[in-house]
């Protein structure tokens, strides 16, 4: 096969480059080889789009018309941005900056950051694993601490010091999740069997959730968007799988439970959270994590270099939560929580997940909006289920 094939046949098979939400998921971008299309989460319509060449970094501001990208190179970033603070995580050093005059605040050595890294010498191919908090009350940053066990960084960037570091797993890192309001922060270990939930302030353990028995890498995770406390988390595991997990306020000396979303399910003790009870998943949910070529020095040259690979995969987040109270349903939901899906292979799904009084649990695709369609010029194609 001839380079060129491979070049054509690579970028039609795969042709988001980068997808990524803003804080609060009313929208999303993604980049192909062309340039980056911004979307409404809520209705699926294309936004806006630019014809500029291959980005690996799209990052929004909220809905404004501020954007943080970044074009494939000699080294690729990681890049988060909100109304104070524009962080880059490079794989050994992570900059701080102010969004308003791009001057730099601060520097952080780091250890080697190197999530997704390819092993070909010509190709840099990175994504530094990171978390952030978007939010004025408790605007932190997440990094790894260790690339030998499970530990992260806890780092507030505005007043620019370390806060807290936290040993969570035996093994290295794969994914950090941080909620709104900087309370919370999630991690799994490459294992992926165990998930935790620590609370940031105190760095100290509230939630230990079993996703599963095998080991399966943990992609993405999302908690709910409550800018008090997050009702839920949710992650997306290689298998293709969604897994919910029920979260609540610590328990206190009083044994106040949460009145928040599944608040009666909360668990009394931090081992209780293995039960069943605390744990939704949907099956298949998106297509399984597939290899891909790297993204790295040259778009071009990246789609031709076939053995040059890293993991590919879809992001899912927590639109809402909603409490439902309608008489008219033939059972009685409590709860509904709306999951919105990039899928690796062009897709935009809707899930919801009700759970009713009774403690049961029922998932729906509530819709499915085809990026691809938009991506080759074609009509765009939304469904209903």
């Amino acid at each position: 096969m001839s380079s060129g094939s491979q070049s054509s046949s690579s970028s039609s098979q795969y042709p988001i480059l980068c997808a990524s939400f803003n804080q609060d998921n009313s929208g999303f971008a993604i980049s192909t080889r062309d340039g980056f299309k911004i979307f409404d989460s809520n209705t699926g319509r294309l936004c806006y789009e630019r014809a500029s060449g291959a980005f690996v970094v799209v990052e929004m501001l909220y809905s404004s018309s501020l954007l943080a990208i970044v074009g494939g190179g000699e080294q690729n970033y990681s890049v988060v941005v909100d109304h104070c603070r524009l962080v880059v995580v490079l794989q050994e050093k992570t900059y701080i900056y102010d969004s308003n005059t791009l001057a730099i605040l601060d520097a952080i050595d780091t250890v080697p950051n190197v999530k997704g890294e390819t092993e070909d010498p010509r190709y840099v191919g990175f994504r530094g694993l990171c978390a952030f908090s978007p939010s004025l009350d408790g605007c932190f940053l997440a990094l790894p601490s260790s690339t030998t066990k499970g530990s992260v960084l806890v780092y507030n960037v505005m007043e620019l010091h370390s806060h807290c570091e936290i040993d969570a797993h035996r093994s290295p890192l794969a994914a950090i999740a941080m909620s709104f309001n900087g309370m919370y922060i999630a991690t799994a270990s490459e294992q992926g069997t165990i998930i935790r939930v620590h609370l940031v302030s105190e760095a100290t353990k509230s939630y230990s959730f079993r996703r599963g028995t095998y080991p399966s890498t943990i992609f993405s995770m999302s908690f709910g968007p409550s800018t008090q406390l997050p009702d839920i988390l949710v992650a997306l595991s290689s298998s293709g799988s969604i897994h919910v997990f029920s979260l609540g306020l610590a328990i206190n000396q009083r044994g106040r439970r949460s009145s928040s979303f599944l608040g009666s399910l909360l668990p009394d003790s931090v081992s209780d959270a293995f039960d069943l009870a605390h744990h939704r998943v949907l099956h298949n949910a998106v297509p399984a994590g597939v290899k891909r070529p790297t993204l790295g020095i040259s778009i071009e040259l990246l789609l031709e270099w076939k053995d040059c690979v890293t993991e590919l995969h879809s992001n899912v987040v927590v639109r809402k939560v909603d409490k439902i109270a309608d008489t008219s349903l033939s059972e009685s939901v409590a709860s509904r929580a709306t999951l919105s899906v990039i899928t690796f292979n062009g897709h935009f799904l809707e899930y919801t997940v009700d759970v009713n009084t009774q403690n049961e649990s029922k998932w729906s695709l509530e819709s499915e909006f085809n990026l691809l369609a938009v991506i080759s010029g074609e009509e765009q194609h939304f469904q209903l289920v």
